[in-house]
This record gives C-alpha cells, structure tokens and sequence, in this order.
C-alpha cells in the first residue's frame, strides 16, 4: 500500500509519542479532578484507538470487524460513567461515627 493510503508506522508512533507526553503533563499541571479524568480518558482512547487501526491493521478489515472490536470500549465508556455517580454514595471510615466501647456496667 502506498504512503497516501494510510501514515507510515513512524507517523503513528509519533503521535503516540506526543499524545503520552500530553498525559504526562495533564497529570501533573491539571487541578481540577474531573478535567483531569476526562483528559487523560480522552487521551488514553485516542492512543488505543490509534494502536488498533494501524498496528492490529483493523483500518483495512471490514465493518463487521470493527463493530466487533469497538463495542467493548463503548460499553465499558458507557458503564463508567453511568455508575460513575455511585461513588459519591460510598461512606468512607473517616466519616464514620465514633463508637463508644461499651463499660462493663448493665
């Protein structure tokens, strides 16, 4: 295949190279949880879906293929952020109620 069909490997791989250097840097100079979650989710999908249709070659399979390869990530996105909200349910020990030992009188 020529080189104006798909970018050569070394493309990709910079790419790669530049958006794992972006996570770094969001890791470290994002504030903000939430902004930071979502970039670095955004990133990490960016990167493997980069991985999967040139280095696994499924750019040039089928539809069919590629249905069945990004379905997974689409239901997983889609049950992360749908039981996201749950954890702000969670009680943690620190706020706990302090129990009392019980005294040794009835």
């Amino acid at each position: 295949m020529s080189e104006k069909h798909h970018p050569s490997y070394g493309k990709i791989w910079w790419w790669l190279l530049i958006l794992t250097i972006a996570e770094v840097l969001a890791a470290i100079y994002v504030a903000d949880p939430l902004a930071k979650g979502i970039l670095l989710v955004g990133m990490a999908l960016s990167k493997a879906i980069l991985v999967a249709l040139y280095f696994m070659h499924l750019r040039f399979e089928t539809t069919t293929l590629l249905v069945i390869a990004f379905t997974p990530m689409i239901i997983c996105a889609f049950l992360v952020f749908m039981l996201l909200p749950d954890l702000g349910a969670v009680v943690h020990s620190s706020e706990l109620p302090k129990l009392e030992a019980p005294s040794g009188h009835h």
